[in-house]
């Protein structure tokens, strides 16, 4: 069983929206980006709210959806990465 790791971004946002801070997430999000040298100015974030798997010991898990102003596609591993669960 994969262990989980409570610094990954989706961890820290979720964390967040359960302590009611989730006016922060957008900035928190950006900072990620800009530690990718991506330009969070080119995306729109996007938080979804969905159960949390069993087991897991959670209520909710907060997805983070990019999608880029431009219209072009999000490089596919930049979405991964930014939902990394370990």
């Amino acid at each position: 069983m994969a262990r989980i790791n409570p610094y990954t971004l989706q961890m820290q946002i979720t964390r967040m929206f359960e302590q009611g801070q989730s006016l922060f997430c957008a900035m928190k999000v950006q900072d990620w980006l800009r530690e990718r040298n991506e330009d969070p100015n080119d995306y729109d974030i996007i938080f979804n709210q969905q159960p949390a798997p069993p087991g897991s010991g959670l209520v909710m898990v907060v997805e983070i959806e990019l999608k880029r102003k431009d219209g072009e596609p999000v490089d596919p591993w930049l979405q991964s990465e930014v939902n990394r669960h370990s």
